[in-house]
């Protein structure tokens, strides 16, 4: 296969390297250079040269994952990804390769999947001196691949680190135990052929990697490191470099560090022998109990191995029918008769040898619910005119023509997006010239492929899934790793009968409404761009209308030259957030346009058109982009809808009943992803929490709405956004549609929102407490919010951006990697509307009164790390931030994004970027340790501090790794002790730390639920009595602790959250940065 043959340096001289080919198919507007090469060792190796890019990177996907876990030791290909982060021969301190990616601008991370394991990571990719990068002059890269084929090379498995980062493992699977979507996963796999490894649980916890195994005798160090010798293998991995230097210098790089990995020539996995769903897995109907309050029906039936079929890819047309939800589809119809909120349909795979499977996912109605089962039937019916009218070339041949045109006109991504993606996908057996392009288009109609892909979908080869918290009947099953609740039994007889008739109707007893696609009119035909030599792209967009009620704001796209635009319209208006009611009603008017539009857009879905119509911190808000030939057809239409919608009572219900569920899930999240929104609530003047717009729905009526709609779209200002492939004159148009469409009254400019954050006074120490809705959540949070000043400040941003820079690498290796306070530890940059601050965010079994005291500990140490950092390390995190400050946008979306944000704001501050840049090179070290101990050192009496504290109701200080002691007590078998330990969990936590009923709850389980012996009950509770006595002595693990304060400061809680917000001062509104006279381009010149 290789045409040429270079030279690498090896123990025994120079060796081959093959080059593979360097002719990919790529973008029409792709401006990098690409080359596959095959070093002797047998990796193979993406290069690519791009002379554009701000970050280099490169990812290695190693074909080992999850499916190769021994059985009795789940999570095995997990732990190792995690351990290869921990030190190697080479560099064998814990995080030097985490160090040294954050002082050049970087990050890493790795991610394990059934056959894959995959590490990737990013940094800058020009070398301090800022010049381009040559073998002589190289860029951080060379030295973060040095660091990076070490992991492969010649790990060290610390001893040291061993239980840290099985402990991080265990905290990660932890985060998910409340998650749907982990919990029914897992319950899919559950229900599978066991003696498939689609069965295994994959992530691994505590107790599956230390606790089990070390009660057998087991080293698992040893363990862990046979694994790595047994499955990591040179000729299994592939890799791809990316970065500003030319081919030839990443080829020598490469071949210098990766070529001494060992090629074992292990055969690629493959999985031949056994199916995930057999004749016994077949047939059935399970019956699941979410965490959340959500309905689906899940249909899923084993399919073809499309492995091979990258050319034809059948799965892909019938998705797109059965998925379809325009006029005619099986979405339309149950949508019709409110039995379904949306549809998805597709083929996935499981692994190589293996079927793969064609999942059908429809989110049900309450009615849908009570009539699921016409539901299934109305599917099979579209099976049916599916099989009747045959495979349709038109059809195939618009999927092709879109993914001819997405392909051409495919820009680019984050770097380490790519390279982690690219090399994922050099494990399947693709011809390498179509690397790029390879799944991204279809090449073959094969009827034929089409309709054995059809034959897959029959009455006798699924099985289906209700997912529900309502279930007539009694839960029978408990999930072993998470608990899931459920019941399997076969599909009755009579209903199977009604299925099988439902797949055999004809078109005379076919629905009437179910009938194929027609031809998609939003398929772009206009696709000329017009490109002109730039000097310098253009930082600002220019106001081209500025009168009482519009100001519209353009650019005409000058950097990617893609047929494709973006209008962003904000309807501003001080009715939607006067109070929390009004909120409410605006979401759901909104909620109401989508649904009344979901048929129409489904076609400009298709053809890479997108639109929003949604709320934004000012009013509301319209949103169309891609393709512009068509773009303006859709405005039109989203503005007619905005206007005219007919609000119907039964579509009302569904929506209002609907965002019910929404705001009631909302706070069955995960911790750390609601407590972002407490605290912006808390340090604005005006905002909502979930809380405030939950009590006002039930009152709301579908008149309230209609007449909020009236008053809502008769009194504004509109500021809009028209960036891409079109001109001024078409910008113009644009707002005069919307103008004429909508007819608003000028609103009068002193009654525009204002936006304002509150100003926390120097000393200020609150503390606000919320006890989590979620009953079984084992995780407490904690977001630590520091006041620094003016987001308008130059010096305040610049002093905040550095010291961000220079504190997230140590904090993530103090508070997580070291002290294992939780999966979620971040620190970062906290901006409210007008101002900025710093925050930590933890989630945690400990509590979050302890949290703050690690967090504090930390901040002391802190001042001690930048006082000894030597003038080099400092000057090289100013060079890594302004290189992250002045990264270019990658594609046309991110630059709207980087504009809107600023004018959104009412900033303006399109310079933002450069000015802050400017303002970190001028820093000393002296100005940022001043700026540290003033705002940030938890003893400085003017620092300003807020701590928002969820707290969860299992108080689960019973951890994992005690529970697994107390079951190893018992003997049982690897099964038994699993659920035991889930069952025990939730018991012993339920205890509130009683060690009474402790005792009591668990002599009960054992002897009525495990029946186990009496002697093993009295070992079982002696053992736990010491494991009590430990627990609350332990490191971090308290009922309750008194908040820190190493200022002196007494900490209020806040109990009144008006009387908070009334002690505090509010900032100004934001001021633009410039005169926006300066932006004006009002002539008609085009």
């Amino acid at each position: 296969m290789a045409n040429s043959r270079r030279h690498a340096p090896g123990e025994d001289g120079l060796r081959a390297v093959d080059l593979v080919t360097d002719h990919l198919e790529k973008p029409s507007l792709d401006d990098r250079t690409y080359r596959v090469i095959r070093l002797p060792n047998q990796i193979e190796v993406l290069l690519v040269h791009d002379p554009q890019t701000d970050k280099a990177s490169a990812a290695m996907d190693v074909n080992v994952g999850n499916f190769s876990d021994e059985d009795d030791m789940p999570g095995m290909a997990h732990a190792v990804e995690h351990l290869l982060f921990m030190g190697t021969k080479k560099y064998p301190t814990e995080n030097d390769y985490s160090q040294y990616l954050a002082a050049h601008s970087g990050s890493g991370n790795a991610w394990t999947a059934s056959t894959s394991t995959n590490y990737h990571f990013e940094l800058s990719a020009k070398p301090s001196n800022d010049e381009e990068p040559t073998a002589a002059n190289p860029s951080p890269l060379l030295g973060a691949l040095d660091r990076f084929a070490q992991f492969f090379v010649e790990p060290l498995f610390l001893e040291s680190a061993l239980d840290r980062e099985l402990q991080a493992v265990d905290s990660e699977n932890k985060k998910n135990l409340q998650s749907d979507q982990w919990r029914l996963h897992q319950l899919e796999k559950a229900l599978a052929n066991p003696k498939h490894p689609y069965y295994h649980f994959s992530t691994g916890n505590l107790e599956t990697l230390k606790t089990l195994p070390e009660s057998r005798g087991i080293n698992i160090r040893d363990k862990f490191i046979e694994f790595y010798e047994k499955h990591y293998s040179a000729n299994l991995m592939k890799l791809c470099v990316l970065g500003r230097e030319p081919l030839d210098v990443l080829e020598s790089w490469v071949s210098e560090y990766f070529s001494v990995i060992k090629n074992k020539a292990l055969k690629p996995g493959r999985w031949e022998g056994e199916v995930p769903w057999g004749k016994d897995q077949l047939g059935v109907q399970c019956f699941a109990k979410p965490v959340m309050d959500s309905r689906e029906l899940d249909l899923s039936f084993p399919f073809l191995d499309e492995d091979l079929l990258f050319e034809t890819l059948p799965g892909r047309y019938l998705s797109h029918l059965i998925g379809h939800e325009g006029p005619g589809s099986v979405m339309a119809y149950i949508k019709s008769m409110g039995w379904a909120n949306g549809l998805t349909a597709g083929a996935y795979p499981i692994c190589p040898g293996t079927p793969g499977v064609f999942g059908c996912q429809i989110r049900l109605t309450k009615e849908g619910l009570k009539n699921y089962k016409d539901v299934v039937k109305a599917v099979f019916q579209y099976i049916a005119l599916l099989r009747e009218a045959g495979p349709k070339q038109w059809i195939f041949d618009e999927q092709k023509g879109m993914a001819d045109v997405d392909f051409k006109f495919k820009q680019k991504s984050q770097a380490s997006r790519f390279t982690s993606r690219v090399t994922n996908e050099m494990q399947q057996p693709l011809p390498r010239e179509w690397l790029l392009s390879g799944l991204r288009v279809f090449r073959k109609y094969d009827a034929k492929l089409i309709k054995q892909a059809l034959d897959c979908l029959r009455p006798d080869n699924f099985r289906m899934s209700v997912v529900s918290q309502e279930f007539p009947g009694k839960w029978e099953h408990k999930e072993k790793w998470y608990g899931t609740e459920y019941t399997v039994q076969p599909i009755s007889q009579d209903f199977m009968e009604e299925i099988k008739k439902a797949a055999a109707t004809s078109a005379k007893d076919r629905i009437p409404k179910l009938y194929l696609p027609h031809k998609n009119q939003f398929i772009p035909t206009k696709l000329e761009v017009e490109k002109k030599e730039v000097k310098e792209p253009a930082l600002a967009p220019r106001i081209v209308r500025n009168d009482e009620l519009v100001r519209t704001w353009y650019k005409k796209d000058d950097t990617f030259w893609v047929p494709k635009a973006n209008l962003i319209v904000s309807c501003k208006s001080p009715i939607v957030y006067a109070k929390a009611a009004n909120a409410v009603k605006a979401r759901l008017f909104t909620d109401l346009v989508k649904d009344a539009l979901e048929e129409y857009s489904y076609d400009a879905e298709l053809a890479g058109l997108q639109y929003s119509v949604s709320l934004d911190s000012r009013g509301l808000f319209i949103e169309v982009s891609g393709y512009n030939d068509k773009l303006a057809v859709l405005l039109e239409q989203v503005l007619i809808t905005v206007r005219d919608l007919e609000i119907r009572e039964d579509r009302f219900a569904i929506i209002k009943e609907r965002l019910t569920r929404g705001y009631r899930n909302w706070e069955l999240q995960q911790p750390w992803t609601q407590i972002g929104d407490v605290t912006g609530w808390l340090i604005s003047e005006h905002d909502y929490v979930v809380e405030e717009l939950e009590a006002e729905l039930p009152t709301i009526t579908a008149d309230d709405v209609r007449l909020f709609r009236k008053e809502l779209l008769s009194q504004m200002h509109v500021e809009l956004y028209v960036h891409g492939n079109l001109y001024k004159e078409d910008s113009l148009k644009l707002t005069d549609m919307l103008e004429s469409t909508l007819k608003p009254r000028v609103l009068p400019r002193a009654q525009w929102p204002i936006q304002r954050s509150l100003i926390f006074p120097p000393g200020s120490n609150y503390i606000w407490k919320k006890t989590l809705k979620d009953a079984a959540n084992v995780n407490h949070c904690i977001e630590y919010w520091l006041y620094v000043g003016d987001k308008a400040d130059r010096q305040i941003r610049a002093k905040t951006l550095l010291l961000n820079q220079v504190m997230h690498e140590p904090s993530f290796d103090q508070l997580r990697t070291k002290e294992q306070l939780g999966y979620i530890v971040y620190s970062g940059i906290r901006p409210g509307a007008t101002t900025y601050g710093i925050r930590f965010i933890i989630q945690s079994e400990k509590t979050a009164p302890f949290l703050e005291t690690r967090i504090e500990g930390f901040l002391e140490s802190m001042v001690k790390i930048i006082d000894s950092m030597s003038e080099t390390e400092f000057e090289n995190h100013k060079r890594s931030l302004i290189v992250k400050r002045l990264e270019t946008p990658k594609n046309l979306d991110q630059e709207t994004s980087k504009h809107w944000n600023q004018i959104h704001s009412e900033y303006y501050d399109f310079e933002s970027a450069q000015q802050d840049a400017a303002h970190i090179k001028a820093l000393t070290k002296a100005e940022l340790l001043e700026f540290y101990n003033h705002y940030v050192h938890p003893s400085s009496p003017h620092r300003a501090k807020l701590a928002v504290y969820f707290i969860a109701q299992a108080k689960s200080d019973v951890s994992t790794k005690q529970i697994s002691e107390l079951v190893s007590t018992l003997g049982l078998s690897s099964d038994a002790s699993a659920q035991a330990a889930t069952d025990l969990q939730a018991r012993l936590s339920a205890a509130g730390h009683d060690m009474d009923k402790e005792i009591e709850g668990l002599r009960q389980y054992l002897l009525h639920e495990l029946k186990v012996s009496e002697d093993k009950i009295e070992a079982a509770t002696e053992a736990w009595k010491k494991l009590h006595k430990d627990k609350i002595e332990a490191n971090g693990v308290v009922k309750d602790a008194d908040p820190p304060s190493s200022n002196g400061t007494t900490p209020q809680i806040i109990e009144d959250v008006r009387n908070f917000k009334a002690g505090l001062a509010a900032t100004g509104g934001a001021r633009p940065a410039k005169d926006l006279s300066e932006y004006e381009e009002l002539d008609s010149k085009l």
